[in-house]
């Protein structure tokens, strides 16, 4: 798991100075690939873009008093939002139910939304570049010069928050960033220190599909 926009979450009922690890499948598609532990503790980040304040129909992410699932974790509602002087949302509050650990309720209670973390405390930080289409036209030398479509957003270099294990990757692995894409180490500029991360394949999202509409 990887968060490309951190949003920081505060659990208020979750133990201060603790922390746990949870079982994460490594692959859904194959049970060879096994599970591997993930930290959790009182501080996590999510992506800003699975949180909105006052959210239209048909998304079911995290908003103030919805209850989400915190993936391989716990049931978690947002209590309270805090902004900064510029009106920024900074940090959401939460609470937790320690009976849903591991993304279930024992009263068979059900949630829509399903959102990835990683824990504030563990986290390492990733380079990660997001490519996208050189050019903005499909054919641009038919339009004129093909200078005049390049797409200046065809690489976005940013810090995301990550799972140590993404530490351990090598040069010749693939992996998947839940909900977010395909990537692989760099093969120049990747080290322990400071892995870097292409991204290959993006995923489709089906509420940025809907938010177009």
């Amino acid at each position: 798991m990887a968060v490309l926009n951190p949003l920081k979450v505060i659990i208020k009922n979750y133990p201060e100075n603790e922390s746990e690890e949870l079982e994460a499948i490594n692959n859904p598609e194959d049970d060879s690939a096994g599970s591997r532990k993930v930290p959790f503790g009182r501080e996590l980040y999510i992506e800003s873009d699975d949180f909105m304040e006052d959210p239209p129909k048909k998304f079911f992410r995290m908003a103030p008093g919805r209850e989400v699932r915190l993936r391989y974790a716990y049931f978690i509602t947002c209590q309270s939002v805090e902004k900064d002087e510029k009106g920024n949302i900074i940090r959401l509050r939460c609470t937790y139910d320690p009976e849903t650990r591991g993304g279930s309720s024992p009263d068979g209670r059900k949630v829509k939304g399903t959102i990835h973390w990683v824990s504030a405390e563990h986290a390492v930080n990733v380079e990660v570049r997001l490519y996208d289409r050189l050019f903005t036209k499909e054919e641009p030398e038919v339009e004129g010069d093909f200078l005049d479509y390049i797409n200046q957003d065809s690489l976005k270099v940013i810090t995301a928050k990550a799972e140590s294990s993404l530490k351990e990757i090598t040069v010749d692995q693939r992996v998947q960033f839940e909900r977010l894409g395909y990537f692989t180490p760099d093969i120049v500029d990747t080290s322990v220190d400071k892995p870097v991360f292409n991204r290959i394949v993006s995923l489709r999202d089906s509420w940025a599909k809907i938010a177009k509409k």
